[in-house]
């Protein structure tokens, strides 16, 4: 029970960064971004604005599909040691987030990552 509850939430963390890379790659100039990210459409129009959501968008996508290939192709004695390193970036860039960016980031991003990781280690130790 506990490895299907570790990959749903794995899945979930996975899902949410790839859905935040498509909004900061190509959903910049939307309400949903604006309130996402709560910043302005006037910024959000600045090319270097664009420029950067698009390259944190990047980096999203790569935990997002870092993710989902650690879980589902690679050895089995990869996939813990690969879903902490990768799930502990998510909770540490929402950490770093909540005290530069925005206090809500520790509830949307945070804590969807902290209940993976708890998921994860507990299921390797059962």
């Amino acid at each position: 029970m506990l490895k299907i509850l570790a990959d749903i939430a794995t899945l979930i963390v996975a899902f949410e960064a790839l859905g935040i890379m498509l909004l900061e790659m190509f959903g910049t100039q939307t309400l949903m971004a604006q309130k996402a990210f709560d910043l302005t459409a006037a910024y959000l129009k600045q090319k270097e604005a664009r420029i950067s959501m698009a390259n944190q968008g990047l980096y999203n996508g790569f935990i997002g599909v870092g993710i989902l290939l650690i879980r589902f192709a690679f050895p089995q004695q990869a996939v813990y040691p690969g879903l902490l390193l990768f799930i502990s970036f998510v909770v540490i860039a929402a950490i770093f987030a909540t005290f530069t960016a925005s206090k809500k980031i520790i509830l949307t991003q945070g804590l969807p990552a902290i209940i993976a990781l708890i998921f994860v280690v507990l299921a390797a130790a059962s």
